[in-house]
């Protein structure tokens, strides 16, 4: 397991070991980007369904929130 490990890990690191500067520009625009929309997904859309107990709880707060049903 240990050996399947270093192989994925060699392989990834020599990938990205050998990349030109405009490729890891690029990449790391890519991941700033990736970090970027994380962030604003986690603080600007909270998980509000946590306080219902069953699926069918949450799956009824879900149609009458899209049909405006109170």
């Amino acid at each position: 397991m240990v050996n399947i490990l270093k192989t994925i890990f060699n392989f990834y690191y020599e990938g990205f070991k050998n990349l030109t500067s405009i490729s890891r520009k690029l990449w790391l625009l890519i991941f700033v980007k990736t970090a970027i929309i994380l962030t604003v997904l986690i603080l600007f859309f909270p998980d509000i369904l946590w306080q219902y107990g069953t699926d069918e709880e949450k799956s009824d707060v879900v149609s009458n929130s899209l049909l405006n049903i109170e």
